[in-house]
């Protein structure tokens, strides 16, 4: 997933020329592009420093502006390119919109049209994470890669007891040790009881590797004087833990860049779509934009903040009285997570942990 949108500082009437980049693991396809929209294009192998010397020995003396899309290599360019004194622009692939009668598509013409609109002042750059929440970001990826693996073995159990016509052990909880212990006893066929053991140790890798991420998530921002206070004033919020905190610092990078509360909750995804055309408003379901994986954290985050915090309770139950039953539920704790980001929006900017009124 891709950064929070932030506008950037780069005037095309500031700069002579403007480099669109198309960028993969091997190569990079540059056009060049200058106010009188004459072009040049090249084919480079992924080097930046070929890149740098190549704009220095071509267009000596002159501003360069440089941009590409956000990708699977990563900010290793934009890092090279800033520091060697290049604004370079790293814009989401969904913001950059493609004419609906264009019908060839290569990596020249993605590239001239780059630098088309970087020219013309179009282009938005996700803010680019500083390496500390980059880091984050990697090990919180990671645990919820682990998660999602033991999620999938547990639904393979599940599937195969079905299969087999096997009665899963009784439980409140399903996946306690207690039935852990009985499904590694229960008496069934060599080949079932061979993939159930096979199933049961793929369960237990994970988990550990779960809990394992976790201690080094917190070891990192233990570790890291920005994080940890930002960690410290995040849990003292109803509801949001070190789990949850921890995700939310490492998707949204630096606090400081927040303009406002609604670019933290357009950024989640938390804000109703809108169709609204003169007197007509029409306003439908959250747009679901940014980390998934986070908008669910944060959900579950609001369940638990309605159970401690009277406020949300009672904020809660105002919304869910407004809409119909069958909608009632979801609509209201989708507002209430969208009201957890207000707190979490001011508990950064303002640095100080939040108080339960």
């Amino acid at each position: 997933m891709l950064g929070m949108q932030f506008n950037h500082n780069i005037i095309p009437a500031d700069y002579h020329v403007f480099g669109g980049l198309d960028v993969d693991k091997k190569h990079i396809v540059a056009t060049f592009m200058d106010h009188q929209q004459a072009a040049k294009s090249t084919h480079m192998p992924y080097d930046a420093d070929h890149l740098i010397h190549f704009v220095q020995k071509h267009f000596p003396n002159q501003k360069i502006a440089f941009a590409y899309e956000a990708g699977p290599t990563g900010y290793g360019l934009y890092d090279q390119l800033t520091k060697s004194g290049y604004p370079c622009l790293v814009a989401a692939p969904s913001m950059i919109p493609i004419a609906p009668g264009q019908r060839v598509k290569t990596n020249r013409l993605d590239s001239k049209r780059i630098a088309e609109m970087l020219r013309g002042g179009h282009l938005r750059s996700i803010h680019v994470p500083t390496p500390p929440y980059r880091q984050l970001r990697h090990l919180v990826q990671l645990r919820d890669t682990f998660v999602k693996q033991a999620v999938a073995h547990k639904c393979r159990i599940k599937a195969l007891f079905l299969m087999e016509g096997l009665q899963f052990p009784s439980s409140r909880a399903p996946w306690t040790k207690s039935v852990l212990s009985q499904l590694a006893e229960l008496p069934c066929d060599p080949t079932i009881r061979f993939k159930l053991d096979s199933l049961l140790a793929g369960l237990s890798f994970a988990q550990q590797q779960v809990l394992q991420t976790q201690k080094e998530i917190r070891r990192y921002c233990q570790h890291d004087p920005e994080l940890s206070q930002c960690i410290q004033h995040l849990t003292t919020i109803p509801g949001i833990g070190r789990i949850v905190a921890s995700h939310l610092l490492a998707r949204i990078g630096d606090w400081r860049l927040i303009d406002n509360v609604r670019q933290l909750s357009s950024f989640l995804g938390l804000i109703p779509r809108e169709n609204s055309t003169g007197d007509r408003i029409h306003r439908g379901s959250i747009t679901h934009s940014g980390d998934g994986r986070l908008r669910t954290k944060l959900v579950q985050s609001a369940w638990i903040s309605i159970y401690k915090d009277p406020e949300m309770t009672e904020f809660y139950n105002r919304i869910r009285q407004r809409h119909p039953v069958d909608q009632a539920a979801r609509k209201a704790i989708v507002a209430v997570a969208n009201k957890l980001t207000k707190r979490i929006y001011s508990v950064l900017k303002q640095q100080r942990p939040y108080v339960v009124r």
